[in-house]
């Protein structure tokens, strides 16, 4: 099982979701980012906003995907 944190996929905080596959910490992600819109946060808000911008360009976001997704995988268990 691997570690990541919100940061280190494009989020806000230093909350570590951890799984076997990207897809899995990108599922917790998602969810941890719905419940940081909920709330209001900041500077979650501020990131979700930089993403939104990534999401226009979808060779831009999937490069960017890509990256994050090998970060992930290249990481230790």
């Amino acid at each position: 099982m691997k570690s990541i944190t919100c940061k280190d996929i494009g989020g806000a905080c230093d909350l570590e979701f951890q799984g076997y596959t990207f897809e899995e910490v990108e599922a917790q992600s998602k969810k941890h980012g719905m419940e940081m819109f909920q709330k209001n946060d900041q500077q979650h808000l501020e990131a979700m906003e930089e993403m939104k911008d990534l999401y226009s360009n979808e060779n831009e976001f999937a490069q960017w995907y890509q990256s994050k997704k090998d970060y992930f995988e290249n990481l230790p268990e």
